[in-house]
């Protein structure tokens, strides 16, 4: 007899479990914990090849208890690499790419009052130019699968390429688990790196 397929329902509640337990875990990190990690990781990140050799790079504006990459975009800039940044289309769960010269100057609070580009000041970006995107999330696997914050934003974008860059995320310790409920819309990425230990996926197949 086949093994039983767990219905959406259960899925969703068990992603929802694995998220609060770990946000929870993230944010009961010390300041001085922190700081050394997201130094650790912002060089970890900087030292990856693929950040090395990109010229265009897909990344976020941090909030909250966040690993944070305003160090990792502050160099990437300084070497030279193009920048783009998401917006929230929250009616649609689309994220809309801008090209983003500035991210002081250009960009303003958005859906949730994340930081985003500002429509007057940027220029749409095309996936097709992008090198490497640096993805947020909540939770990551070994194997590299992906337990974001429930929206579906990342999936839907990362799904609209035909061959997606490679999609790198930097984190905690804390925010490796050893297995999260997949569906069908979920994504995988290609690498996890953290404060002591980079994950990559055995393939890169999709």
């Amino acid at each position: 007899m086949a093994d039983a397929v767990p219905d959406r329902s259960a899925i969703l509640q068990a992603k929802k479990a694995i998220r609060s337990a770990v946000l929870q875990q993230r944010g009961a990190l010390d300041v001085a914990t922190r700081s050394r990690a997201n130094a650790l990781i912002t060089a970890r990140l900087l030292d990856h090849p693929q950040f090395q050799n990109a010229r265009y790079v897909l990344a976020y504006l941090s909030f909250g208890t966040e690993f944070q990459t305003d160090p990792f975009i502050q160099t990437l800039r300084a070497r030279g690499c193009t920048l783009a940044l998401p917006k929230v289309q929250r009616e649609t769960r689309r994220l809309q790419i801008y090209r983003v010269a500035d991210p002081l100057s250009d960009t303003v609070a958005g859906v949730w009052g994340i930081r985003e580009p500002d429509p007057s000041r940027c220029e749409l970006a095309s996936l097709d130019d992008i090198d490497a995107v640096l993805v947020p999330g909540v939770a990551f696997t070994r194997e590299c699968n992906r337990l974001g914050y429930g929206g579906g934003f990342y999936d839907g974008l990362i799904g609209n390429w035909a061959s997606p860059p490679q999609l790198i995320a930097g984190a905690f310790d804390v925010q490796v688990v050893a297995q999260v409920p997949l569906d069908s819309s979920d994504q995988p990425i290609d690498c996890v790196v953290t404060e002591s230990s980079d994950f990559a996926r055995s393939s890169t197949t999709r």
